[in-house]
């Protein structure tokens, strides 16, 4: 049931289960941590660069920074289904309600973030059966270009507004566990939701990456679990440079890091989204 609530060049690859995969628009030397390559060597390592139309600034101007936070006595909980938030140029903001979902029993939630070139649509078709079979209410946004914000460069702005208004209601209306607040993301969205969410591990608890491709540098809070997954025969953000690289490096930094590797390309399997889903959703 549906209500409503309130009101660079990529290419695009079908995976072996049918949904389309954006391709980054941002790819190559970005796999890697930020923070330890120039603007300059990546234009030059062209041994790097694959391909990549938009390049991300080093320097961001955006703190990243969430205000939201669940809330002790909700309103208004609301009702088990597909509620649009609102829609700007025909992109969705949906959260989702498990049917499963105890009013006055703090549940767990997701904000799920789609890759290049796609919306919350994709979010829908790739991790929200995950969502619902484990109980965990999903808040998925589209960005309002054909990616995040942070990722064509213009810091972590109105995109990322974006999302702290969109946690902001649904926990005015939804009682969530402090305890369970994930971040998650496909491709550019793990990007994103890695970034986003050690800058923000005091609302985080946990991160969700399917194929990142590299973090963007910020001031880091709090201690996140992190779980990441990616396709050994990734073609579009390669498994060594990328999430393996990612989760040797988060792991040096002290994170606890669950790193899954599969053997497909640049996807979201479902046995996978279930595994990562519970894996957070205890």
């Amino acid at each position: 049931m549906w209500t409503a609530f309130g009101l660079a060049l990529t290419m695009s690859t079908r995976n072996s289960d049918g949904i389309h995969a954006g391709v980054p628009l941002v790819i190559g030397a970005m796999c890697r941590l930020m923070r330890s390559i120039s603007r300059r060597r990546f234009i030059a390592d062209g041994s790097l660069a694959l391909g990549a139309v938009t390049l991300w600034p080093y320097h961001s101007t955006g703190d990243g920074r969430l205000t939201a936070r669940p809330v002790s006595h909700p309103a208004d909980p609301l009702p088990p289904g597909t509620h649009v938030l609102w829609m700007v140029d025909g992109r969705e903001t949906v959260v989702v309600v498990p049917s499963t979902i105890q009013p006055d029993q703090p549940a767990p939630l997701m904000l799920a973030l789609h890759g290049a070139t796609q919306s919350s649509e994709f979010t829908l078709r790739a991790m929200q059966n995950a969502a619902e079979a484990a109980g965990v209410i999903m808040i998925a946004p589209s960005s309002a270009d054909r990616t995040w914000d942070a990722i064509l460069g213009r810091s972590f702005a109105g995109d990322c507004a974006q999302m702290d208004r969109a946690l902001a209601q649904v926990f005015q209306h939804c009682a969530i566990d402090p305890r369970r607040v994930a971040i998650a993301g496909f491709s550019d969205g793990a990007t994103y939701a890695l970034s986003l969410g050690v800058v923000n591990g005091d609302l985080f608890t946990h991160i969700i990456a399917y194929s990142p491709g590299f973090m963007i540098p910020g001031t880091r809070h709090g201690r996140p679990r992190v779980f990441i997954s990616h396709g050994r025969n990734d073609p579009v953000l390669p498994f060594e440079r990328c999430g393996q690289r990612l989760a040797t490096e988060l792991t040096h930094d002290g994170y606890s890091v669950e790193f899954v590797p599969f053997d497909d390309g640049h996807a979201v399997p479902p046995e996978i989204a279930t595994q990562a889903t519970g894996w957070f959703a205890g």
